[in-house]
């Protein structure tokens, strides 16, 4: 799988261009404020259905119009396949080979992407929200089934917590809310079990990522967190009855504070290294290095669930990374099309990568 061409309108500070890539490795460079990372964000468009920087489309229209497009074409199993993303007056419009698309899952796993930036530290750093969306992203566009349950799990919490809002001014409502708990435990099993199993294979692969990163100093575990405890997580059915449990249990508290208190949209996981939170305890270097080992092993959960390897898009990364780290990380660039942002093209001149060079000024783009 590789991206062939890449085409934008009005989007960032793309007036209007049309580039070609490699299918090896494409160093995008530049000084900032140029327009480097427009590029990546462009193409994770297309991969996840919205930008890694921003939630809100509206934000990624040129200064000087309303609308804007983005097209990509890709080569997957050599079939050409294009990707058109269009956003104008507040709708935006998705379309596979020129046919629009009626669901958003629809999109998911046509184009297989992993992105890595220097953001991608906060989550560590950060709280469980962060977490929930790296464990969606991925799983998502491995299982569009799983995008459209998460999807249908929340407009079911939104609906459930306004229902608790309406019990205060009509107890007679709370006979209603059984109907709702059926259909909160019914989704939100189906999304337990997947990313149970998800965290289940990232820990496993990690493990050994981080270990040969660390010159075997350091065990990497990650642990999946929820509020069900000591039942089969990968039996949905336990998973929807216990979901029932707990939250006839909490309901006098949800009724109290108006919000649904038990579900999926609480989960989170822990990094753990060496038997210590990497949130707490960890340096710097040490959160980098557990960053870069999960991102190389969503790589492998793709290629291994998919048996193709997923576009890697990494973003101003180079100059976060010791000189250790970087030759890991380019001895696993070999096995797929790459997109490198970063400030000078000579710091990749002692390295033997098949590369090409791609210089952004101003919202252009230069092929050398």
């Amino acid at each position: 799988m590789y991206i062939e061409q890449l085409e934008l309108e009005n989007f960032r500070n793309y007036k209007k261009i049309k580039t070609s890539f490699s299918k090896n490795i494409n160093i995008i460079y530049g000084e900032n404020a140029q327009g480097k990372t427009n590029i990546i964000e462009a193409i994770f468009l297309c991969a996840a259905g919205r930008s890694h920087r921003t939630s809100k489309d509206k934000e990624l229209i040129n200064i000087n119009s309303n609308k804007f497009k983005v097209k990509l074409l890709l080569n997957k199993d050599n079939k050409k396949k294009e990707i058109e993303y269009l956003y104008e007056l507040g709708k935006k419009q998705i379309l596979i080979n020129e046919v629009p698309i009626r669901k958003m899952a629809n999109l998911m796993g046509n184009l297989l992407a992993v992105i890595f930036s220097p953001e991608d530290i906060l989550i560590v750093k950060e709280g469980p929200s962060l977490r929930r969306r790296f464990m969606d992203i991925t799983i998502s566009q491995l299982r569009p089934s799983y995008f459209y349950n998460l999807q249908q799990y929340n407009k079911i919490l939104n609906q459930r917590n306004n229902l608790l809002k309406e019990i205060q001014q009509n107890k007679s409502l709370i006979e209603t809310l059984d109907i709702w708990d059926e259909k909160i435990a019914q989704v939100g099993s189906e999304i337990i079990s997947k990313r149970k199993k998800f965290i289940d294979k990232l820990s496993k692969i990690s493990k050994e990522k981080h270990y040969n990163l660390t010159d075997n100093c350091e065990q990497l575990e990650i642990k999946y967190k929820t509020f069900l405890e000591e039942i089969d997580l990968k039996n949905k059915e336990n998973i929807k009855n216990e979901i029932i449990k707990k939250i006839s249990k909490s309901r006098n508290l949800e009724l109290k504070r108006c919000i649904t208190a038990i579900g999926p949209h609480r989960d989170d996981f822990d990094i753990i290294v060496n038997g210590l939170p990497l949130k707490n305890f960890g340096s710097q270097g040490q959160q980098r290095t557990a960053i870069l080992s999960l991102k190389l092993s969503e790589i492998e959960i793709i290629k291994e669930e998919t048996d193709e390897y997923p576009i890697l898009l990494l973003d101003d990364v180079m100059s976060e990374l010791d000189n250790k780290r970087r030759k890991f990380l380019f001895k696993n660039l070999t096995k797929m099309q790459t997109f490198i942002t970063c400030t000078e093209k000579d710091f990749f001149k002692e390295e033997s990568l098949d590369a090409s060079f791609l210089k952004v000024k101003n919202g252009e783009i230069y092929n050398l």
